[in-house]
């Protein structure tokens, strides 16, 4: 395919606007969804890490640990409830019965 010579200069005018378009539209996606943006030489421009940042990310890891706990304590409390609500009634009621005996 050949391109006649008037139309060479629209060609390239367009091919760089879409290229400076496409790095404007990338950028700004990865600035949208927190992805860190490098220089020229490979340093991180964005988003910087401050001391402001860094007191964040350990409230949210000492939050975290506690919701952690506190999930494991609400699965040990379902299992339990889990092996009355299946177990046999008839057990269940012997082992009530059980305790009273021995309580007497």
């Amino acid at each position: 395919m050949d391109i006649p010579m008037n139309l060479l200069a629209p060609v390239i005018a367009i091919s760089v606007v879409a290229i400076s378009l496409g790095w404007v539209v990338t950028t700004w996606l990865r600035i949208k969804h927190g992805y860190p943006l490098d220089g020229a030489w490979g340093q991180a421009v964005y988003p910087k890490t401050s001391d402001e940042a860094m007191e964040r990310i350990r409230l949210l890891s000492t939050e975290n640990a506690q919701l952690k706990a506190e999930i494991g304590a609400m699965k040990d409390r379902l299992a339990n409830v889990e092996r009355i609500v299946t177990d046999d009634s008839h057990r269940l009621t012997q082992e009530i019965e059980s305790l009273r005996v021995t309580r007497n």
